[in-house]
């Protein structure tokens, strides 16, 4: 019997097995490898995004309308809140060159409307916003820097803040002479909008790159409008169950 494996060892065709036997577990583990890090991805991040936070709003903007006491031009707006957070029990030191959020993919469009991402005014002193061409994009892009400024689109290269707002706008121009005071919450209802009407769903990438070259991306997806906002007005939210936002080396 030994004499027959002997043989049988040294023969052409039981080389070729062995070797057809560690290629397809060379194989085997990498697909497993690849399939664990496409659905984990990164075990262990410098920075990650530990919360998102979202304000919902309506808003009406005046008209120059000497005819009328009111003339306000009503937009529905969401304000999203992305939080950096450094990883301190990461073993290395980093810091944030940049976070840039792109792809913007809109996947469920409003019924009603203009859709319009804006990012930060730099001009006004009590906004963060302003819903102005000058303000309307399709990128999203933070610089990291020693102190942090919304407006001026920097964030403490140790984490923090990155802004943006998805917005409504042309929902109609709501014209009164009897309103003595204009609760904003309540112009959807007065222009007869439709909560149904509102919603919409989008995408986008957030990249975060280091200054050691390093960069990680995750995809996320949104809903918006948050709840009911036009029979309950302002409407806020925070995310803080992230696990289904992987970020992947790039």
């Amino acid at each position: 019997m030994n004499i027959k494996l002997s043989r049988l060892a040294n023969t052409k065709y039981f080389h070729i097995y062995v070797i057809l036997f560690i290629v397809f577990v060379i194989l085997f583990v990498t697909g497993v490898i690849t399939l664990k890090y496409s659905v984990e991805g990164e075990s262990s991040l410098p920075f990650d995004l530990s919360k998102i936070s979202i304000i919902s709003i309506a808003e009406g903007t005046d008209v120059e309308d000497s005819a009328n006491r009111w003339n306000l031009q009503v937009s529905q707006n969401n304000d999203i809140y992305l939080y950096i957070k450094k990883n301190d029990n990461y073993e290395n030191t980093e810091t944030i060159d940049r976070i840039i959020l792109d792809n913007f993919q809109v996947t469920k469009k409003p019924t009603v409307g203009t859709l319009k991402l804006y990012k930060p005014d730099s001009q006004m002193e009590n906004k963060l916003f302003k819903n102005t061409p000058e303000n309307e994009t399709d990128k999203i892009e933070f610089i990291g820097d020693m102190d942090a400024s919304l407006k001026d689109l920097k964030l403490s290269n140790q984490g923090g803040l990155v802004i943006f707002r998805y917005a409504i706008d042309d929902l109609g121009n709501y014209i009164s002479n009897d309103d003595v005071e204009i609760n904003h919450d309540g112009l959807l209802k007065k222009l007869s909008v439709q909560n149904e009407n509102l919603k919409f769903s989008f995408s986008f990438d957030i990249v975060i790159e280091l200054d050691s070259g390093r960069k990680y991306k995750s995809n996320v997806n949104l809903d918006l409008p948050i709840n009911n906002i036009v029979d309950e007005g302002t409407q806020s939210i925070e995310y803080t169950d992230l696990k289904d936002i992987v970020f992947k080396r790039i």
